[in-house]
């Protein structure tokens, strides 16, 4: 992008709207999650064909991440910020349309392409704003993007529970949002490319660098689904728990990572992306290791929130690495997020047929394994964070250095 000096109050008010449009995701991810069984309803699925409906989501992401970064070198930053968020809010419409098996697949496909590319652009973006203000922030981002989600989910419990349509639900809250994202899009920094810039190609492999950065995610992100999918089914099958306690775990372990994602900028600021990774990753450790040898829901519960408080701001700190690592943000965040969208897609359907073969025990046991596994290779983060934090020295004064 070309090198522009930008006011610190422009930026300051540029991080409040990227953290508005990281909520306006989120909210649209927490509106679907909360009227699956209904979709599943609407369009006559057993529960295997609705797994591999919901697969395509992963599929279509992975599929158009890597030409995220042309569409915001064609058009500008802000300008592609603002069609991608209205893309990936108005897709919230087209699941509750699906009347069968194949139609879903398509929507679920057309749905995880505009979110994977609102996710890219968006990330790009925070990270620019992040470069300007010499800090971490992309943690308090994501944990907006959590805040989103469950403000989402908690308008789609309350639609469910009032026994409303899903298409019109959807409609509505797509109207809302798509407002609500073009407005705050409209407000983030309009970077453009520099004259003599080429445009970025428009599939392209990851740099070896953003491949190990990937891996750390692909960790967190695999405890993070384990967790989601299946802690309820953990206390309620495992420790007899009630149906009401085990839905509570749940809700805890994302209450975590919301409040720890908000949270974590300032321990990123004060200890640096690897230490906090490492020390994250201990904590999952734990976490996972309570979960194991629980014998009481309330030793499962704290363990799922450890290992909520643990992962938490792991994902984000990846993208933050990927992005600080070559001359392509982009590309490289593309690459990252590919690698985490696939993990979450194998998560939950491994730990189901683990636990199959075997238990839910022997299940959380490679979760703890994983977790382990952040705290040993969190030092691949460490030359993205070195290179923020020379830039950030410098970012008021002096004009961006690259091409």
């Amino acid at each position: 992008m070309s090198g522009v000096v930008h006011a610190q109050g422009e930026v300051k008010r540029a991080r409040y709207a990227v953290a508005a449009v990281f909520a306006v995701h989120g909210a649209v991810t927490g509106s679907f999650a909360t009227r699956v069984p209904w979709i599943q309803d609407h369009a006559s699925l057993s529960t295997g064909q609705l797994g591999f409906a919901l697969a395509f989501t992963a599929f279509g992401a992975s599929c158009s991440m890597p030409v995220a970064g042309r569409i915001s070198h064609r058009f500008g930053s802000r300008n592609a910020l603002r069609g991608l968020i209205a893309l990936w809010t108005l897709a919230l419409i087209l699941p509750g349309l699906a009347p069968n098996l194949y139609t879903l697949c398509l929507a679920m496909f057309a749905y995880g392409a505009s979110a994977g590319m609102a996710d890219v652009a968006m990330n790009a973006l925070g990270l620019e704003v992040e470069r300007l203000l010499g800090k971490s922030i992309i943690s308090g981002l994501h944990g907006m993007w959590s805040t989103g989600a469950l403000t989402g989910s908690a308008a789609g419990t309350l639609a469910a529970h009032l026994g409303s349509d899903a298409r019109l639900h959807f409609a509505l809250a797509a109207a809302v949002l798509t407002l609500l994202g073009v407005v705050a899009a409209g407000r983030v920094l309009d970077l453009q490319p520099a004259e003599d810039e080429e445009p970025p190609p428009r599939f392209a492999l990851p740099p070896r660098s953003a491949l190990l950065i990937g891996a750390v995610g692909f960790c967190a992100v695999f405890a993070e689904g384990a967790s989601l999918d299946w802690s309820a089914v953990f206390l309620r099958d495992r420790l007899d728990s009630s149906a009401g306690l085990a839905a509570a775990s749940t809700t805890g372990f994302m209450l975590t990572m919301a409040v720890a994602r908000i949270a974590g900028d300032a321990v990123v600021n004060r200890y640096g992306a690897v230490r906090t990774v490492r020390a994250g990753g201990v904590l999952a450790t734990a976490g996972g290791l309570l979960i194991v040898v629980a014998g009481h829901p309330a030793v499962a519960m704290t363990g799922f929130a450890l290992m909520g408080l643990g992962i938490a701001v792991v994902v984000p700190l990846c993208f933050a690495a990927a992005g600080h690592s070559g001359p392509r943000p982009s590309q490289a965040i593309a690459g990252v997020a590919t690698i985490t969208y696939t993990s979450g897609l194998i998560a939950p359907s491994l730990i189901g047929g683990v636990a199959q073969a075997t238990s839910l025990t022997v299940s959380f046991c490679l979760v703890t394994a994983l977790a382990c596994g952040l705290a040993v290779f969190a030092g691949v983060l460490r030359p993205g964070g070195r290179a923020r934090t020379e830039v950030g020295r410098q970012a008021a004064a002096v004009p961006d250095p690259r091409p």
